[in-house]
């Protein structure tokens, strides 16, 4: 009996040691998670909840803030993280079906993103989602790009002309809007396209509303300044991983989470918007919404021609937007659908 409790004792310590030494060994994934104000920022808070979440699918995240996003996809490309969080159009290199998301005008409403990313998260949409080794494992909504201006006298297309605006460099689309429109564009990114605004070196900037706390853009808005009530596009965020480096499945139950919690990114980008002081809200001369629509679809099917923008996601939200309004003209044309 005394030998069987020895040999019994050996064996549970043995079984003990090799678990922890299998929990020690456990590799971590590294995600690299871009938030504006960095750690302490609303961004990388959401990510701890999900660290938490993505234990019981079997990663082992660990979380670096980066407040400059440029960085924070240099060290993904360079391999120094397993995964990263940045906005949805500097993720063209590595999925352009999702990046198209936030093409100008291509969906009107929060209602019909939420649509769109259902399906999305459903698991027969996944084929989309990865290319090579990469693929986009969450999509959350970032809220509606606004235009705001310094002077609220800048109500036009022709009263932008000549102006100077904040343009995001990367963005193709942001170029060509500043090329039609005939301003002068001032390459910037997100970390420079703010204090350039607050600081009068721009005359308009474009943003959703959750920047405008976080970013101080009151003091570029100052008297005269204001926020056009008109969508240009859907900001989101999006996480992109090296699937290899995560365990099977993972990419689908990530996106299902996030889908899930949608309502609760949607109730922060409206808490946003309701926190901006009604002055500043300014609505777009009689006749203009539909004119400068129009004008974001001619840039959508000359992206979309060039190879900029996805063929197949263009074609998803122009059937999501019809949805919403059947009898528009763009229905009756199709030149999208």
């Amino acid at each position: 009996m005394r030998i069987w409790l020895t040999l019994f004792l050996c064996l549970s310590t043995t079984l003990v040691s090799a678990g922890q030494s299998a929990d020690h060994q456990q590799p971590k994934q590294i995600f690299c998670v871009f938030d504006p104000v960095g750690a302490r920022g609303p961004i990388y808070s959401a990510m701890l909840d999900y660290q938490t979440q993505a234990l019981t699918w079997g990663a082992n995240l660990e979380l670096k803030a980066y407040t400059n996003e440029a960085v924070a996809v240099a060290d993904f490309q360079a391999g120094h993280c397993d995964a990263m969080g940045v906005t949805g159009t500097r993720v063209r290199p590595y999925n352009s079906f999702t990046a198209s998301i936030e093409a100008l005008g291509g969906l009107s409403d929060y209602q019909q993103m939420q649509q769109l990313l259902g399906m999305l998260a459903k698991p027969k949409a996944s084929r989309y989602l990865v290319e090579g080794e990469y693929e986009v494992a969450a999509i959350l909504p970032g809220g509606a790009v606004y235009i705001f201006v310094r002077d609220n006298q800048i109500n036009s297309i022709e009263a932008a002309a000549g102006k100077r605006i904040a343009t995001l460099d990367y963005d193709q689309a942001s170029v060509h809007v500043v090329e039609h429109v005939g301003a002068t564009m001032v390459p910037s990114s997100v970390a420079t396209f703010a204090p350039r605004f607050n600081n009068g070196d721009v005359d308009i900037a474009y943003a959703p509303a959750v920047a405008y706390q976080p970013f101080e853009m009151y003091k570029g808005l100052g008297q005269q300044g204001g926020i056009y009530r008109f969508s240009m596009a859907q900001m989101n965020f999006q996480m992109v991983i090296r699937h290899q480096k995560f365990p099977a499945g993972f990419g689908q139950k990530s996106r299902e989470f996030a889908y899930n919690n949608f309502d609760k990114a949607l109730q922060h980008i409206r808490d946003a918007e309701a926190g901006i002081p009604e002055q500043y809200w300014l609505d777009l001369p009689a006749g203009k919404e539909t004119e400068y629509k129009e004008m974001l679809r001619q840039i959508r099917l000359t992206l979309t021609a060039a190879g900029v923008y996805d063929k197949t996601m263009m074609k998803l939200m122009f059937k999501l937007r019809c949805r919403s309004d059947p009898s528009h003209y763009e229905c009756a044309e199709r030149k999208e659908g």
